[in-house]
């Protein structure tokens, strides 16, 4: 759970990303492949799109941090669909060091260990809720196939 203080640290410290949304975007891919060359093959669609699908999801998820129900179906349908792209659960780690590493980068300065904790705490919040959404997709895939010879 976060803390309203970090949440608006998570929410303040956003709104100076927007300014540099592509470039930071293309930071955190470059960074994210540098730490897992693996996960580069799953992106094979227009990167510019993708750097702003990527920018206004977490845009969607920090704005919805007071109201983390609110957000909570849409980032557990993500993380489903996310399995058919082929992400593991190790893949969410990966990730969350991209998107610090990116923050720190974009942020300089203003990048304190309490920001630091802030975003951190909501990685953490959102990577879950779409793990969720990921087993439950799982659970989804393996029950198929014996529903489909039960009928």
């Amino acid at each position: 759970m976060m803390t309203p203080q970090q949440i608006q640290t998570v929410q303040s410290t956003w709104r100076l990303v927007l300014p540099i949304a592509d470039a930071a975007a293309k930071l955190f891919y470059t960074r994210l492949f540098t730490l897992d060359p693996s996960v580069e093959s799953m992106f094979t669609g227009d990167s510019a799109e993708q750097r702003r699908r990527l920018m206004t999801m977490i845009g969607v998820a920090v704005t919805g941090l007071t109201r983390v129900e609110t957000i909570a179906p849409t980032l557990r349908n993500l993380g489903a669909r996310h399995v058919d792209y082929g992400v593991r659960t190790e893949h969410y780690a990966t990730v969350g060091a991209a998107l610090l590493w990116t923050l720190e980068q974009g942020l300089g300065d203003k990048f304190t260990p309490d920001v630091r904790e802030a975003w951190t705490a909501a990685y953490m919040l959102i990577a879950t809720t779409m793990q969720a959404g990921a087993a439950e997709r799982m659970a989804g895939m393996k029950s198929t196939p014996a529903l489909a010879a039960a009928a």
